[in-house]
C-alpha cells in the first residue's frame, strides 16, 4: 500500500500495480455481471484502468530511459496486484463479486461508484503527502483521471 512518501518510480511502480489490480477487478466484474448495461460499464471501466496502465508504464520507461517494453511486461506478468486503486485488496473485492449479483445496472453502478470514489480520495491523500513534487504530479494526475470515471459513472446513472 503507498503512504505518499515513495519516489517517483516507486509510486509509479506501486500506482501500475494497484490500476493493474483495479483492471483485473472491472474485467472479472464484467464477465459476471448479469445485465447488459453493467457488463458494458465494467468493460469499459476496464479498459480505462488498462489505458492507465499504458500511461504509467510510459512514464516509468521514459524516466528510465529504458525502452525495453517486453522486459517491463515480463515484470508485470510476474507481478501480483494485491490491491484495487481504492485501497482495497483484489480478493476482497471478487469475493463481494462472488456474493453480490448483479440483478441491475444501480447495483453494478453503487459498486463501481465507491470503488472510484474510493481511488480517487487515495490519490488525493498521496499527492498531499509526497515530498516528490514529481511523484504528487503523477498522484494528481491519477486523481484527476478518477474524477473522470466518476463523472462517467454519474451520467450513466442519469
Amino acid at each position: 500500500m503507498m503512504t505518499g512518501k515513495e519516489d517517483l518510480l516507486s509510486a509509479l511502480i506501486e500506482a501500475y500495480l494497484m490500476e493493474k489490480g483495479t483492471r483485473m477487478f472491472y474485467s472479472d466484474a464484467a464477465a459476471k455481471a448479469v445485465k447488459p448495461g453493467a457488463k458494458k460499464m465494467f468493460a469499459e471501466l476496464s479498459d480505462w484502468e488498462e489505458s492507465h496502465m499504458n500511461y504509467i508504464q510510459y512514464l516509468y520507461q521514459a524516466i528510465e530511459d529504458d525502452r525495453n517494453i517486453q522486459g517491463f511486461r515480463d515484470f508485470t506478468e510476474r507481478t501480483d496486484a494485491p490491491l484495487t486503486e481504492s485501497g482495497i485488496p483484489v480478493k476482497e473485492m471478487e469475493a463481494e463479486l462472488e456474493e453480490y449479483t448483479f440483478a441491475d445496472d444501480d447495483g453494478a453502478m453503487k459498486l463501481a461508484l465507491e470503488m472510484e470514489g474510493k481511488a480517487y480520495n487515495l490519490y488525493r491523500k498521496l499527492s498531499e503527502k509526497a515530498p516528490d513534487s514529481n511523484a504528487r504530479v503523477v498522484f494528481r494526475e491519477m486523481m484527476e483521471q478518477e474524477l473522470k470515471h466518476i463523472e462517467y459513472l454519474k451520467k450513466m446513472r442519469a
